[in-house]
């Protein structure tokens, strides 16, 4: 194939920083998002106590299938996590005691990193979508963001929390999926 082709012209820039280990330990704030934001995923409603959201179907496993991220990647500890009608946000820890081979970023085949995480997440719930007839798409990529500390990590979590409240004050939804 001719590599000059599209000349760079519909090539993408990366959002993954370039010389970090996306397949070291650390902990990654993740936002994935449906498909030109739909609903895929449920509504928000208003419960005794707070905002929540009454899930769809695919809506409940793409909550069930984010749970189960550690039954295929066992290096993985989740932590908080929060499906929303249109994009869900959650906090993983990849832990791999033993890890001491440092492997910046690059393009190009990967296991047993982020990216490789949530492409099988992501896989494993337009699977289901596909296999039950169910109308779904993702959006192609996700955000991540690298959590450097704990007062970052406790901020993030409030965040997920928070995130049904602020879905009611902000219905439009547009801004601030990311923070």
């Amino acid at each position: 194939m001719n590599e000059h082709l599209f000349q760079g012209q519909f090539r993408i820039d990366t959002t993954r920083l370039s010389n970090y280990d996306y397949g070291s330990n650390g902990a990654y704030f993740i936002t994935i998002c449906t498909k030109a934001r739909f609903p895929y995923f449920g509504e928000i409603i208003d419960s005794d106590t707070k905002p929540i959201i009454k899930p769809t179907v695919i809506g409940q496993r793409a909550i069930d299938g984010w749970f189960s991220i550690a039954e295929f990647s066992p290096f993985v500890q989740l932590d908080a996590f929060q499906l929303m009608p249109n994009h869900l946000h959650g906090i993983l820890f990849i832990d791999k005691p033993d890890y001491v081979d440092w492997q910046p970023n690059t393009f190009g085949p990967q296991r047993q990193n982020l990216g490789s995480v949530i492409r099988g997440y992501k896989s494993g719930v337009k699977a289901y979508a596909t296999t039950n007839t169910l109308e779904f798409s993702w959006q192609p990529r996700y955000h991540d963001r690298v959590i450097r500390n704990e007062n970052e990590l406790n901020r993030i979590r409030q965040y997920i929390i928070e995130n049904p409240d602020n879905w009611v004050r902000n219905r439009d939804n547009q801004e601030g999926l990311y923070m």
